[in-house]
């Protein structure tokens, strides 16, 4: 599949109440965790897309409702020296869900492929390598048992920019930006190029791309989350956990509920 980005530049608002559409997600969300918990099922949510585009945001009403004890979310930033030393897959294999877990990285693999490949921290030959490499470790995921979901969070150039100055202009948000935004922005075609070809080679049958068109951040929130939440359904058992009879017994009786 070819993602074309700029068929995700409309900015449409949400048709709905927001508040209301955000809170049944979310209700549905902490019901697919519990499904998860339940029946041992692993499960992996990636967000890639350009700086300031929204993935925060969503991370942050991803997780609202879930138990906290059963999902990490991995910020990823630049390599240490000690992973540098290793293969560049090597950092995510070590942040990768236990049964019942649900990781969601904030980037991700695809730094490989974006970021080291554009910046050339990444010689021509390992980024190109690289895509075949992510492919497998992908499927081998998937075909361990853990549901992959991955996100991309487009924005226009105009959108990225207002954002980056309410950033700059806002105390408590300037934590938030630094050069390295800056440095990507002035590459933004060098950047489109390469995130053209990662979709056109990493869309696969097993962890398929999903674009989201960022530049109305709740639209946005409210079609990443519904996305991710039809992913990690289709792929357990929703069906409630039974009672215990021997725990109804008891707690019937210690609460004098008895039948």
């Amino acid at each position: 599949m070819t993602i074309n980005l700029s068929d995700y530049e409309a900015g449409t608002k949400y048709d709905g109440d927001y508040s209301d559409a955000l809170a049944a997600l979310q209700e549905r969300l902490a019901h697919i965790q519990v499904a998860h918990i339940v029946h041992k099922k692993r499960a992996v949510v990636l967000l890639e897309g350009w700086d300031a585009a929204g993935k925060g945001g969503i991370v942050q009403r991803l997780c609202t409702t879930w138990d906290p004890r059963n999902y990490q979310v991995w910020p990823i930033k630049a390599p240490h020296p000690e992973e540098l030393a290793r293969h560049f897959l090597w950092r995510f294999w070590k942040r990768l869900p236990a049964d019942g877990n649900i990781a969601v990285f904030d980037r991700s693999w695809y730094g490989r492929v974006l970021v080291e490949r554009v910046e050339g921290y990444a010689k021509e030959a390992d980024w190109r390598r690289g895509y075949d490499e992510i492919n497998e470790f992908e499927a081998q995921q998937v075909d361990s048992g853990t549901t992959i979901v991955k996100l991309f969070v487009h924005t226009t150039q105009a959108e990225q920019d207002a954002r980056l100055l309410a950033r700059l202009e806002h105390p408590w948000k300037r934590w938030k930006t630094g050069l390295e935004d800056y440095r990507n922005r002035e590459k933004r075609d060098a950047y489109l190029d390469a995130m053209t070809e990662m979709f056109r080679r990493t869309d696969t049958r097993w962890a398929p791309w999903h674009a989201i068109d960022g530049n109305n951040k709740k639209a946005a929130r409210i079609a990443a989350l519904t996305i991710v939440a039809d992913a990690l359904e289709a792929a357990v058992d929703m069906t409630a956990p039974p009672l215990d009879p021997a725990i109804e017994k008891v707690a019937r009786k210690a609460l004098g509920k008895a039948k």
